[in-house]
Order: structure tokens, then sequence, then C-alpha cells
């Protein structure tokens, strides 16, 4: 006979981890009729909420405003005895998290999810042990939402003082004189923008030829200029071959095409990727499939074994907030027996939230060609647009890679002020089949940044009235 105790611990789905991807699941779950429970060790929301994406766009306002401050005399301005407190902006961005947090924890209350605290790991099929506790709780399904973690090379031993993560580099009330940021993808980016506002001389170095080497190339050159101006040192093509601590801080060596440069810094940040967190969970016990430490996953984000599902950057599929709360609905739904669709990852909208902005959907023009489409390309420059001259934000443009015969939209890519708020309008016209004609046909208010959307895409059919 089973006791009410017992019975307290059978769950229909036992989410592990609760950041943008488990919390979203455990509530989809819930909305679907199942009894869930979410387990998480530290806070709730994850690294997202808490040391990624939501606090460092709070840095990022701050440090766009400071960049306004700095221009001020364009605006007519005039400071004196201007200060800018950067501890001020790390409180201002930790109060911003704290109320997401007490958000996420409200809407698990609202959804009857039983939230526990510890650190999950399976023992047995449908069997999760709650550690330090000890305490077993039954589930008929898992869903692992545990997420990643900034990954480390030999070359850069973090110790967390000198050589620091987005983690430390997150709450770090005391900026240095002059910092090496290790990677020029989006976290490098953005942090460089941060403290360069703030008077850090910053010098960022990317192993690829060029700064986000995810992006398209144009984009890419233009991010490179708009930093330069910004005062900004870039090395591409180059790698840190060894860190030594100094009296003052760091003496970071780069090769740089064969030849080698010494940085003398206060601190240097690695931003050179994650690494999934799948140790301790278990996984070896009941055979879960792993790649290169990722969970595999098909189309449900089922794994291998029955029963276990997993989301988010723990699959290796891609790294981004919105992506694992896309895949968390996909595997609620898919637990409950709904009919699912597969996602489509090229498709998801990508964001950098530097100044200028960076903002990606679909191929490249040059990812296009390979795959054997005839393109058309519009382009549309920032400077034509009146809201971003009224905004004094010229610099950027948007491009889209449309398909040739029919139109079809195959990529849009975008660099400029606030341009990230145009990939819903992008994504929008994927999902309902749109074409560029149908695109540069829907009226945009005037003046707005989306008519640089409209532009470009008149533009790819050489009716551009503004191009």
């Amino acid at each position: 006979m089973t006791s009410q105790d017992e019975m307290a611990n059978d769950y229909d789905v036992v989410v592990i981890g609760a950041g943008p991807g488990g919390y979203v699941s455990a509530i989809r779950c819930a909305q679907l009729g199942m009894k869930a429970a979410i387990v998480e060790r530290d806070a709730l929301g994850g690294v997202c909420l808490n040391w990624g994406c939501i606090p460092s766009k709070a840095l990022l306002k701050n440090a766009e405003i400071l960049s306004y401050v700095r221009r001020a005399d364009e605006f007519g301005l005039r400071f004196d005895n201007f200060h800018a407190d950067f501890s001020a902006a790390i409180d201002r961005s930790r109060r911003v998290v704290d109320r997401n947090v007490r958000g996420v924890a409200y809407l698990l209350r609202k959804n009857n999810i039983d939230h526990i605290a510890g650190e999950g790991s399976i023992v047995s099929p449908g069997v999760v042990e709650i550690s330090p506790q000890g305490d077993r709780i039954n589930a008929k399904n898992i869903i692992i939402a545990t997420g990643a973690r900034p990954r480390s090379i030999p070359s850069l031993p973090v110790d967390g003082e000198r050589v620091i993560t987005s983690r430390e580099s997150i709450v770090l009330r005391d900026p240095p004189g002059s910092m090496v940021i290790v990677g020029g993808g989006a976290i490098g980016v953005e942090f460089a923008y941060v403290y360069r506002m703030y008077g850090v001389d910053v010098t960022v170095v990317e192993l690829l030829p060029r700064l986000v080497p995810n992006e398209d190339e144009e984009i890419s050159r233009q991010l490179e200029r708009s930093f330069s101006r910004h005062g900004i040192n870039v090395m591409t093509g180059a790698g840190v071959s060894g860190v030594v601590p100094t009296a003052e801080g760091v003496s970071v060596t780069v090769d740089q095409n064969g030849v080698e440069h010494t940085i003398e810094a206060g601190k240097v940040l690695v931003a050179v990727g994650i690494q999934p967190n799948t140790e301790g969970l278990g996984l070896d016990r009941i055979g879960v499939a792993t790649e290169r430490g990722y969970i595999n996953i098909d189309d449900r984000m089922a794994s291998n074994v029955p029963g276990v599902f997993a989301i988010g950057d723990v699959t290796g599929k891609l790294a981004l907030a919105h992506a694992a709360s896309a895949q968390a609905v996909t595997a609620a739904e898919a637990i409950a027996g709904q009919e699912t669709q597969p996602l489509d990852y090229t498709y998801m909208p990508k964001a950098t939230y530097c100044q200028p902005q960076v903002a990606s959907f679909g191929l490249t023009e040059e990812q296009a060609v390979a795959l054997g489409h005839e393109v058309k390309v519009g382009k549309m420059n920032a400077l034509a647009n009146g809201k971003a001259m009224a905004m004094g934000e010229t610099e950027g443009m948007v491009k889209l890679v449309m398909d040739a015969r029919y139109g079809e939209l195959l990529g849009a890519h975008l660099i400029g002020p606030e341009v990230t708020e145009l990939l819903g309008e992008l994504s929008l016209t994927r999902l309902l089949e749109g074409t560029s004609l149908e695109l540069g046909w829907a009226v945009h208010a005037h003046p707005s940044l989306s008519e640089m959307l409209k532009e470009a895409a008149l533009g790819a059919e050489g009716r551009a009235i503004h191009g």
C-alpha cells in the first residue's frame, strides 16, 4: 500500500534546472494538467536571468546612456562634475535580476509547481535524488535543463581574480583600467562595449578572422569599424598563448599571424564559449547518450532513454534563452501526447546588444549560395533612415537575403540602433511564408526604424525609394 508521503513525492514530470528552459517547461506541463516539480541548486531563472541575459542588458543600458552623455555637445547638453559610478550600475542590474527572480517564483506558485532547492541526479529510471538532503522523488518523466557554464582553455586558467569569466564580470564592482577580452562573440563584444563606455582600455582578441564570426561578413566589418571609433582595440586571427600574473594585473601573450604580442592589463575576461552541465546527473547510470558532453535529443526533445528529455544549452543545439524556451514547450507538449513541430534552429533569431546592436535570422548570403539558392539581396543604410538620424544613431544597415525566384526570406542581417527589436517582424514574415514584395508592400510607420526592413525588401526587387 502506498503511503501519503510516498504519493506526495510522485510527479508526472520533474524538471532539473530552473533556467528559461526549465521553468517554462514546468509551467507548460502544469498548464497541460500534469503534476510538476522543478529542482534547482542555485537561483530561479538560471544563468540567463541571474548572471547573463538580464543583468548584462541592464549594464548595457547604463553604457548606452553613458555614450549619449559623452556626446552631450551634439544634443546641446552641458554637464559639470559628471561622474559615472560603475558600482551603481551593478546595483541597478542586481535589482532588475531580483524582480525577475521573484516573478519566476510567483509563476511557479501560480501554476502549483513544487520548487525543490538542491541538486538533482537520476539514480535509476524515474527516480531523482536531491542533494544534499538525500530525498528521492519519483517521476514518470524527467526533463534535464541544467544548462552550461563558461568554457575554459589550458592557456587561460581562470582564477576568478585576474582571469575571470562572465560570471565574475557581471558583478565586478570596480573595473580595472585595462582589460583583455578573449573571444569576439556576443558575450565578448557586449562586455567590451560596457567596459569601454566606463573608460576601460579594452582589447578584444578573437581567434577567427573577424568579430562576431558567425554573423554575415558585412555586419562583422561594420561592427569592427564602430568599435574602432569607440576606441576598442580589436585583434582578429589571434590567440592567447599565455597569461602571467604581474604586480598590476596580468601580462598576456597573444600570437597574431605568427607574430607574438605582449599586452599588460588589469584583468582578462575569458569569453570563448560554453560547456554543458552534465556531470553528476547520473546519465551513465541509465544510459543516456551524449556527444562531447551534450545530451542527444530528437525533434521531441526526447533522449534515447524513454521518459528522459533534455532542453536548452545542455543539448548543444543553440545556446540562446529563447531557443531553450521554445524547446521547453515542445518537450512539455510531447510528454502530454500532443503533436509537435520540429524546431528549425537556422531560423531562430539571434541578437547581440552592444552598440550598435547586431541581429540576424536565417542564412547568410554565403550560406544561401552554398546551399544552391539563387539569391537577391536588398540593403538599407541607417544613414538614410529618418528615425535613426533623429536618434543620432546612423551607424548600421539592414541586409535581406531573398530567394531570387520566389522572393522567400532566406536570411536577414542587421546592425544599428535597436535592430534586435526588428527580428519579430522577420520571424513572422518567415512563418507566414511572406515574400520580399509582401514585406515591402506592408505600410510601416514613419518615422520608424522598421522602415529599413521595408526599404531593404523593396531594394531586393529594385523598387527601393530611399535606398
